[in-house]
């Protein structure tokens, strides 16, 4: 079988300006952890540094605006079935399950730990966002293809309304980093734009 070394990427549509309401929003920050953000972890994404500082900004608007701030946290035990797919990372309560300190959490932000790509699976985040009356959520952080892209797609199985800041994401490949945006936003309907462009409305 012959498969193609290149494809025609789709169009991916791109909204210049979001507007969300602040009491209605969550940001998302998706596995900003050491062993995935900085370059001498154990599963290093060679493009997330470059994100810490856009996602550090949006949070500070976020907050600002009274914007519900939620943290994932992968977390794992010693000898989880996952290292047999990816290695031993983020083992709970070693330096590289922290979240890095550019991004750490503040009172009144929620961390929520998971044990597997999606933070949805087995965590109370969907109870969270219902208990705080969230239909919105900005969802940044890393990998694009795994944590974020199953995160992003259990919110929108909720219904819950899905935007996604490009320049906030990071993968392995840019491959995934594409594939990622055009699985948001044609399977989920979710909203692709860059961090610059989101507002938060009183």
């Amino acid at each position: 079988m012959n498969i193609p070394k290149t494809v025609e990427l789709p169009e991916i549509p791109f909204t210049e300006t979001v507007e969300l309401p602040a009491r209605e929003t969550a940001l998302i920050v998706v596995d900003m952890q050491r062993d995935f953000v900085e370059p001498t972890g154990k599963l290093p994404v060679p493009t997330a540094p470059q994100t810490v500082p856009v996602i550090r900004k949006l949070l500070q608007q976020a907050r600002s605006a009274g914007v519900r701030v939620f943290y994932t946290l992968d977390t794992h035990l010693k000898e989880d079935p996952e290292f047999a797919l990816w290695g031993e990372h983020v083992v709970e309560g070693t330096p590289g399950w922290e979240i890095v300190d550019d991004l750490k959490p503040q009172e009144g932000d929620i961390l929520i730990r998971k044990t597997r790509y999606d933070g949805f699976y087995g965590t109370p985040l969907d109870e969270y966002l219902r208990l705080f009356g969230i239909r919105h959520v900005v969802v940044t952080g890393t990998v694009a293809n795994i944590c974020v892209l199953h995160t992003a797609g259990s919110a929108a199985l909720r219904f819950y309304k899905v935007v996604v800041p490009v320049d906030a994401i990071s993968a392995l490949h840019p491959f995934d980093l594409w594939a990622t945006l055009r699985q948001i936003t044609f399977l989920y309907r979710g909203v692709f734009t860059r961090s610059e462009g989101i507002r938060f409305r009183p």
